[in-house]
């Protein structure tokens, strides 16, 4: 087991206290997923892109600054269902838990000539290992990572990902990551599965009880709504893991409790396995 339900926690600090950064009062949180077009979201203050395909807008596989997130194709899709658009719909989440987030958006996923997208592993490690040595930099204050693969039985060691987590946390900065759609009840997929990073389920809009597709397997350590209907002006849903972790972290840089008594105050799950 990677570790128990954080918010039952109370007698053993698995984290050290985790006070939010106040630099210059903002509140700024990491998204990596796909790709964005930052023109059209003010929040975005700075981006990184990394690929396999060369497919940055530099046409190599490192990019960074402003725009340099984008997709040089977007795919054309009803609804915005494309998964290239899945970025979007994070950093939408974010605003819409938060008017005044700020967010440093870094792209890990491969684009084709034709908008094909698939997001890598490797470009995620990456990813994680830019957020932790630029941290400081960008005052970044969480993470957020909606990605999860279940190819694996047991959690695979990723010591990229491992350590920019470990160097994160002497940061004070948690590594918020969505646990899974897949519906499983004896694992969470990678890298929710890594120590050190906070896993997250979904609720459901009313809170009442965990999104029947969430991964709640060892490795889940709190649950957030991950239902947001209707948003940016009513073409599409976001619902599941994904849109939680968003959530998750968003709501942990608004506020200025400690982590653990944030993690506390986010679940009413008080056990595992959870009582369904």
């Amino acid at each position: 087991m990677k570790k128990i339900l954080i918010a039952i926690l109370s007698a053993v600090t698995i984290f050290a206290p985790m006070q939010v950064a106040k630099a210059n009062d903002e509140r700024v949180v990491a998204i990596i997923d796909t790709a964005i077009d930052s023109s059209k979201f003010p929040s975005v203050i700075y981006e990184a892109c990394f690929t396999d395909n060369k497919s940055c807008l530099n046409k190599t596989n490192f990019m960074e600054g402003k725009g340099s997130a984008n997709s040089p194709v977007w795919a054309v899709s009803v609804n915005f269902s494309h998964p290239i658009y899945h970025g979007l719909k994070m950093v939408t989440a974010s605003n819409i838990t938060n008017s005044n987030i700020k967010i440093v958006f870094v792209r890990i996923a491969n684009v084709t000539s034709t908008g094909g997208t698939i997001n890598s592993g490797a470009s995620l490690s990456k990813a994680m290992d830019w957020v932790s040595k630029n941290a400081s930099k960008y005052s970044i204050d969480a993470v957020s990572v909606s990605q999860s693969r279940v190819n694996w039985t047991t959690c695979p060691t990723d010591l990229v990902i491992s350590n920019a987590i470990k160097s994160l946390q002497t940061q004070n900065i948690p590594t918020f990551i969505a646990t899974g759609n897949d519906r499983l009840k004896d694992k969470v997929g990678f890298p929710a599965c890594v120590d050190g990073a906070t896993g997250v389920g979904a609720m459901t809009l009313d809170g009442s009880m965990l999104q029947a597709v969430t991964n709640s397997g060892p490795g889940l350590d709190v649950v957030a709504v991950g239902d947001i209907r209707k948003a940016l002006n009513n073409t599409y849903d976001i619902t599941g893991t994904s849109v939680a972790t968003a959530v998750a972290a968003t709501k942990y840089v608004g506020q200025s409790s400690l982590f653990d008594q944030f993690i506390s105050g986010l679940t009413k799950f008080l056990t595992y396995p959870f009582i369904r």
